[in-house]
C-alpha cells in the first residue's frame, strides 16, 4: 500500500475507512488530502464497486487494499499505529428510525468493534458516521456509552461485564476531579448536521463523531455551515436568480405551500441575509442530465428509467425545487416515496442509479455493481462524497497545523 497517488504526489496523510460501502467517505476523505490505505467492507456489491473504481484508475482508491470481509478479521499489521485518520459509518440498522431499535442487543451494532480498532491502531484521530435515530431519548444512555468507550478506548470491558456497569465506570473516569487513567484518550466531539446546510442536494441528518488524540492538544470544531434554505427561498421569490437559472421551468404554487410563504414574507422584511448559499435543488443537481433512458449510455453509466413509481399517503415523492428527501437503503428493496420525486408534468418516477449518485455527490464517473436494488442499497447508506471532503478538510487541516507546530518546538529545541 503505497501512499503516493498515480501522479506521485507525496500523501501528507493516511486513513483507513471501515465498513466503507460504495466508497463516499473514502472518496471524500481522499480529496481532503488522505491517501487510503485500505477500505473493508463485507458486502461483496460493494467490494464490487470498490473494486470495479480501482480497475477504472479511479484516482481516490488507487493503492488501497480492498479487504471484502469482517473488519474484525482483518490483519491491522499491515497499518501502521498512530495512523492519522480512521473513518467509518459502523452499521445503523440498531439505530434506524426504521429498523428495530435494539442498540446494544442488537447483534449488527459494530460499535464496540469500532473501539476495539481505535483501542488497538491509536489513530491521531477518528470521523463517525451514524443515522440520526442514534440520537434518540430512548438511546440517550446507549448514545452516551459510545461516546465514552470512544474517549477512553482502553478502558474496556471486564469478562462478563454488563454495559450498563462498564458505563458507570465509564462515567466515574470522566466526572473524576483527578483521573485515574493517564492511557489512550481522545477529545471528542459529536454533531447532528443536515447535509443540505453543505450543499448536498438532499435534505439528510446524520451524526458525525470526531474525536482527536487528546495528547495532540487540537482544538476543533465543526465546519461551518454554508447553504440554507431561507437562501434558496430568497433566490427563488424575492431576486428571482434561482428561475433566471432554470429557464423555462415551471414555478411551483408558493401558497400551497403555507409555511414556505410565511418564510417567504418573512424574509421581504429583512435586510442582512447573511453569506449562505442557496440550498442545492434536485433541478440544480440533475442540470446537464437527460431524461433516464431505456438502456445504459457510455456518457450517462446506470441512467437507466425505472418504472412503477406511485405516489400514496406518506410516499409522495420529492420536489423538484428543494433538495431531495433523504434517499434510503431500504431493508428489503427499494423505498418508494424517498427514491422517487415528481416531474414537471405532475407524474412520479424514480431516480434512476446516476441521478441518485449526484444526490450523494459521486462523480459521474464513478460506477456501482449489483441490482438496481442492490445499488440503491449502497447509495442509500453512503455519506455524500462532498460532506465527507468538507469534514476530513477540516481534520486534515487540524493535523497539518500540530505536525506543522511539533516540527517547529523540536526545530527550537535544537537550535538551543
Amino acid at each position: 500500500m503505497n501512499p503516493e497517488d498515480k501522479e506521485g504526489r507525496d500523501a501528507m496523510f493516511q486513513a483507513v475507512d471501515l465498513f466503507a460501502g460504495a466508497g463516499g467517505l473514502a472518496l471524500g476523505v481522499s480529496l481532503a488530502g488522505f491517501s487510503t490505505l485500505a477500505v473493508l467492507e463485507w458486502n461483496r456489491w460493494a467490494c464490487d464497486t470498490l473494486r470495479e473504481n480501482q480497475r477504472r484508475e479511479f484516482p481516490a482508491l488507487s493503492g488501497a487494499l480492498v479487504h471484502e470481509g469482517d473488519v474484525r478479521e482483518f490483519d491491522w499489521s499491515a497499518i501502521p499505529e498512530g495512523i492519522d485518520l480512521i473513518t467509518g459509518g459502523p452499521p445503523c440498522q440498531p439505530f434506524s428510525m426504521g429498523g428495530k431499535h435494539r442498540a446494544h442487543g442488537d447483534s449488527r451494532d459494530m460499535f464496540p468493534t469500532t473501539v476495539d480498532i481505535i483501542r488497538r491502531v491509536k489513530p491521531k484521530a477518528f470521523l463517525i458516521e451514524n443515522v440520526k435515530g442514534l440520537t434518540r431519548s430512548s438511546f440517550a444512555n446507549y448514545f452516551q456509552y459510545i461516546l465514552l468507550q470512544l474517549e477512553f478506548p482502553e478502558v474496556s470491558p471486564r469478562p462478563e461485564e454488563s454495559w450498563t456497569d462498564h458505563l458507570s465506570r465509564l462515567q466515574n473516569e470522566k466526572t473524576s476531579g483527578n483521573p485515574r487513567f493517564a492511557g489512550l484518550t481522545y477529545n471528542v466531539v459529536t454533531t447532528l448536521v443536515n447535509a443540505a446546510d453543505y450543499g448536498v442536494p438532499q435534505r439528510r441528518e446524520r451524526v458525525f463523531i470526531v474525536g482527536f488524540r487528546s495528547d495532540l492538544g487540537v482544538e476543533w470544531s465543526f465546519p461551518r455551515a454554508t447553504h440554507s434554505q431561507d437562501a434558496l427561498l430568497r433566490s427563488q421569490w424575492i431576486n428571482g436568480e434561482y428561475w433566471d437559472r432554470h429557464k423555462g421551468a415551471p414555478r411551483y404554487d408558493l401558497d400551497s405551500f403555507p409555511a414556505l410563504a410565511q418564510r417567504v414574507k418573512r424574509l421581504h422584511g429583512t435586510i442582512d441575509y447573511g453569506d449562505f448559499l442557496p440550498w442545492r435543488t434536485i433541478r440544480d443537481a440533475f442540470t446537464g442530465m437527460p431524461d433516464p433512458a431505456p438502456q445504459s449510455s457510455p456518457l450517462f453509466f446506470d441512467h437507466i428509467l425505472q418504472p412503477g413509481a406511485k405516489a400514496y399517503p406518506g410516499h409522495t415523492g420529492s420536489a423538484s425545487d428543494m433538495p431531495a428527501k433523504t434517499l434510503k437503503a431500504g431493508d428489503h428493496g427499494v423505498p418508494g416515496g424517498e427514491n422517487m420525486f415528481q416531474q414537471d408534468d405532475g407524474t412520479f418516477r424514480y431516480f434512476s442509479v446516476r441521478e441518485s449518485a449526484r444526490l450523494q455527490a459521486f462523480p459521474d464517473t464513478y460506477v456501482f455493481h449489483g441490482s438496481w436494488t442492490e445499488t440503491m442499497r449502497q447509495l442509500g447508506n453512503a455519506v455524500p462524497v462532498s460532506l465527507a471532503r468538507k469534514v476530513a478538510s477540516s481534520i486534515s487541516g487540524k493535523l497539518a497545523e500540530n505536525a506543522l507546530s511539533r516540527l517547529a518546538k523540536a526545530e527550537r529545541r535544537n537550535a538551543v
